[in-house]
């Protein structure tokens, strides 16, 4: 991974979110990749993987900050709220894993 780009790491991250980390609203599973909220989230996950400083608290923090509009952005939802535990830890292991090849 040291060789790619940027771009190309955070692509590769938000790609992986988006497929295996879901919002679950009335036991209705949306992938990230499909609520488009994947990209922005890898976006703001990156620095801190790049610093080699990922904690759980870090991660919640950021996931508490993204708003997700709900009925025509009508109402906002923290992502943190959205996301079950179970997408959470699948979310851990896979900045683990980032982290660890950088």
């Amino acid at each position: 991974m040291a060789k790619q780009s940027t771009s190309e790491v955070i692509e590769a991250i938000a790609a992986e979110i988006g497929e295996n980390v879901y919002i679950d609203i009335a036991k209705w599973h949306l992938y990230l990749a499909d609520a488009k909220l994947h990209t922005l989230l890898a976006e703001q996950l990156y620095p801190i993987l790049t610093a080699r400083s990922l904690s759980e608290d870090r991660v919640q923090q950021i996931l508490q900050n993204i708003p997700v509009k709900l009925g025509g952005g009508k109402k906002e939802i923290p992502l943190i709220d959205l996301i079950p535990a179970r997408g959470q830890t699948d979310l851990m292991e896979i900045l683990e894993k980032y982290q660890n090849d950088m």
